[in-house]
């Protein structure tokens, strides 16, 4: 029988994913240590109560509330407390202490990402996150390392299980956001208080990591624009399935170069956007996530696959451990961030995309002609138009889809549009993405 040497590994928190992390650690310690050459050592589970419920029945001896202690008998510190503190000080710790760290932690990583890079680089210590956006899905190797010499040009992703899961209901069944939240709420997908699903804040954070990756530049969380789901209503994704189109979150990220002085930036944004039904990312269901990629030599790819869940996300965050428990058999530092293009950032005024545009207008002859009017004077061209009129209704319904235009110039026209005495209302404004 093979004698193999022990990596130690303490484990920071014990949740839905922690849990499972240490019941895999634990249940499959012979055949990691094939893989790795090294045997895995869980040498303890740093909790806030050793005597809390917990969905994996742990070994009470690895608990421990002395996180300190902990991290400083570890070669390889696990975190998963989630949130910025204590976890930035415990990961700045372990890095000091000589330990790589793997986190699934998007919030830390989006807030104090340069900061953690930066002391890891300085003691040659890995500091590895796959789990932190995307769940189970592959998705920051790949951009990191499979892709590092392509030229990604636009990454759309789905990155938000629960918000998915509303919009998809709301698509399948005609449900309220409001019901659909209850659902969901039910089934375990949203929290007591959806307010980082619903408002765009866990997608625009993962928007940050993957546009910091995708393009070698960091990338702010301010920097990324953010619209959450809270204003779709169940009128706006039934005319969209009417019209060809599906709602969804999306987190967009997109190489740009300004047309007037040639610079090139990085915009980083999540907002709801209608998706062609063609596209693959119309298809994703339920509570899955998906990643589209735009290369320029590779082409398009899609990742697709469980975006949250304790075991699916414990199953990234084991293949981060592997790979660093195997720099540990091999030696050598490890791999530092490539953020050396340093891009500027731009605002979401200067992208190109289109409009969906929904009017409540008067029913009187001359009104299109005035709507036309007012886009014209923003330089922004109607693509199509589709008019329905209520019968003995005084009110007319106008749905305008654009051509491609600044979003500055969309943006414009819509408010001089809302201004137009001849507009009662503007109903309903949705970006349409993902053209084929």
């Amino acid at each position: 029988m093979i004698e193999y040497r022990s990596i130690r590994v303490g484990l920071l928190g014990a949740g839905s994913v922690g849990s499972q992390v240490a019941r895999l650690l634990l249940e499959h310690g012979d055949e990691l240590a094939q893989r790795i050459g090294a045997r895995i050592e869980l040498v303890g589970i740093a909790v806030r109560d050793v005597d809390a419920k917990r969905d994996v029945d742990l070994p009470r001896e690895l608990l421990t509330t002395d996180a300190d202690a902990l991290i400083l008998g570890s070669d390889i510190v696990i975190e998963l407390m989630g949130g910025l503190e204590p976890a930035r000080t415990l990961v700045l710790r372990a890095i000091a202490s000589g330990a790589d760290v793997v986190t699934g932690n998007k919030a830390l990583l989006a807030t104090h990402g340069p900061e953690l890079f930066a002391a890891a680089e300085q003691v040659g210590a890995q500091l590895s996150y796959e789990a932190a956006v995307g769940g189970a899905i592959p998705i920051l190797r790949p951009l990191r390392e499979s892709l590092a010499g392509d030229r990604v040009e636009r990454i759309l992703g789905i990155v938000n299980g629960t918000t998915n899961f509303i919009l998809d209901r709301m698509d399948t069944t005609g449900a309220s956001l409001e019901d659909a939240l209850a659902t969901a709420t039910e089934l375990g997908y949203a929290e007591a208080d959806p307010t980082a699903d619903i408002g765009g804040y866990d997608a625009a954070q993962k928007a940050a990591i993957l546009a910091s990756i995708a393009f070698h530049t960091n990338v702010p969380v301010e920097s990324v624009h953010r619209e959450g789901i809270t204003e779709v209503s169940a009128a706006q994704v039934d005319s969209a399935r009417r019209a060809g189109f599906v709602v969804k979150l999306l987190a967009i990220c997109e190489r740009l170069v300004d047309a007037e002085t040639g610079e090139e930036g990085v915009s980083a944004r999540v907002y709801p956007a209608l998706v062609p039904r063609e596209h693959p990312l119309a298809s994703v269901r339920g509570a899955n996530n998906a990643v589209f990629v735009e290369a320029s030599a590779a082409g398009p790819l899609m990742f697709y696959g469980a975006g949250a869940g304790g075991v699916q996300t414990a199953s990234a965050v084991l293949g981060d451990l592997v790979a660093i428990a195997r720099r540990h058999v091999i030696g050598g530092p490890g791999m530092a961030e490539s953020t050396h293009a340093e891009l500027p950032m731009f605002d979401i005024g200067r992208i190109t995309t289109r409009y969906a545009i929904t009017l409540e207008v008067v029913d009187e002859p001359g009104v299109l002609e005035r709507i036309a009017r007012v886009f014209s004077e923003h330089g922004v061209s109607v693509e199509q138009l589709q008019q329905t009129v209520s019968g003995g209704s005084e009110r007319a319904t106008l749905v305008i889809g654009t051509h491609e235009a600044t979003e500055s110039a969309l943006a414009e026209t819509v408010t001089s549009l809302a201004e137009n005495p001849v507009v009662a209302s503007v109903a309903s404004v949705l970006r349409v993405e993902g053209a084929l």
